[in-house]
């Protein structure tokens, strides 16, 4: 089983509440050691006399990169199963302006405020106090400022999208840029704060070291391809399609389009020229080298209503294509039963212009003859939901994207 692990599934909600329990302990114990529930110690950052602060979090963070892209290239995670936090671009640059202003002033952030509190200062608990009554203030006030809240809206994006690079190629790049912040972290500790760097320990060179080799593995190692990635959930997700638990027939589609609760994505995967003589009005074509570029899309732009129906004109193409998305862990993911044949054999069937061809289509084939390629045009394209009352065996369940957890010093 790939990570992240289910623990809610495999220990149960109690055993899952102690993991958690014991990370966090153990979050802010290493904050604690650190000196990051002193103050002064972490305003002494912005001054350039102690740079404890980036250099234990940027740590953390760089050790924690190339341990997960490490676990990605063995293919003991899934990385499009991790949460990673949507872009809102403006709000967040003037959010990150907000909080640094008050980290100086009060010399915490949240989250080092709250190990000062829990180790009884009285300037950690009174920056608590004073975080918890802005939580409150914005809660009341974000409906004047809503739009704006939710604007410049860039969903989920990483340096591998933002630059094209891979993701070997990135955890090297961002080791070295971080190698070179603690060396300039020192220099400027020696320049502003006097410290001397003899005594510092010789010990970090060496974890420098490791982890620079860490990156180059992860260099080496390589991303996973989509065929990899099928070929490890394979076993598992071969069962739904032979179980056909992810074909939905007609009747399903046609109440899902019409279902104001859900927002159906219909991806038709066949040829321009089978599009354009007939398709279900409102799906988009899309070429088979496109859908992995696709995938990308649906994790940035994820939302918890969102169900992907792929149609070809039996189920063969469909179901390669429902592959590579579900090997790139996009959810809900369905299948046209029958494809457009069978979507044309139930609500064509009084159209007299749309007939069957003479001999049985040949596999993908499209088993029906027009008089002209009007693709969504024709009144099977488009069919009243309230018209056809259609008896179904319901398929569809929504399976919600694992969401953020909190974490990080905000």
């Amino acid at each position: 089983m790939p990570f992240p692990l289910p623990l809610e599934t495999l220990l149960g909600k109690p055993l899952m509440y102690v993991v958690f329990g014991l990370l966090g302990f153990a979050f802010g114990y290493v904050l604690e050691i650190s000196g990051f529930g002193n103050s002064k110690k972490l305003a002494a950052q912005f001054y350039f006399k102690e740079m404890t602060v980036l250099k234990v979090m940027f740590t953390a963070i760089v050790v924690a990169m190339v341990l997960i892209f490490a676990a990605v290239g063995l293919g003991l995670l899934d990385y499009n199963q991790i949460w990673v936090n949507p872009t809102y671009l403006w709000p967040g640059i003037v959010g990150g302006l907000i909080m640094g202003v008050g980290f100086i002033i009060g010399g915490f952030c949240p989250g080092t405020s709250l190990v000062s509190m829990a180790t009884f200062k009285l300037d950690g608990l009174f920056f608590v106090l004073g975080g918890l009554t802005g939580i409150f203030l914005f809660g009341e006030t974000v409906v004047f400022y809503e739009d704006w809240w939710n604007s410049s809206y860039y969903g989920r994006v990483t340096l591998m999208d933002l630059f094209h690079l891979s993701n070997g190629a990135v955890v090297v790049l961002v080791v070295l840029m971080a190698l070179f912040m603690f060396w300039g972290s020192e220099q400027l500790e020696r320049i502003f704060g006097k410290r001397d760097l003899k005594k510092e320990p010789r010990l970090r060179v060496a974890g420098a070291a490791m982890l620079f080799v860490g990156a180059l593995a992860v260099l080496f190692m390589g991303t996973p391809d989509v065929t990899e990635k099928w070929a490890r959930i394979a076993p598992e997700k071969e069962t739904l399609l032979a179980e056909r638990k992810v074909q939905i027939e007609p009747g399903e589609l046609l109440a899902s389009l019409a279902d104001d609760r859900l927002r159906v994505v219909m991806l038709d995967v066949r040829s321009e020229s089978d599009y354009n003589l007939f398709h279900i009005q409102g799906a988009r074509r899309i070429e088979f080298h496109q859908l992995t570029t696709f995938a990308k899309q649906a994790q940035a732009q994820y939302a918890p209503n969102v169900v992907y129906v792929l149609m070809s004109n039996d189920e063969a193409a469909a179901t390669e294509a429902w592959r590579v998305l579900v090997a790139e862990s996009v959810p809900n993911v369905y299948i046209l039963e029958g494809g457009i044949n069978n979507w044309l054999r139930v609500f064509a069937a009084d159209e007299s212009d749309i007939t069957p061809t003479p001999a049985p289509p040949g596999q993908d084939q499209l088993g029906y003859i027009f008089p002209a390629a009007l693709g969504s045009r024709y009144e099977a394209a488009f069919p009243d939901p309230h018209h056809w009352k259609l008896e179904y065996t319901p398929k569809i369940q929504l399976q919600l994207k694992r969401d953020k957890s909190g974490g990080g010093c905000g």
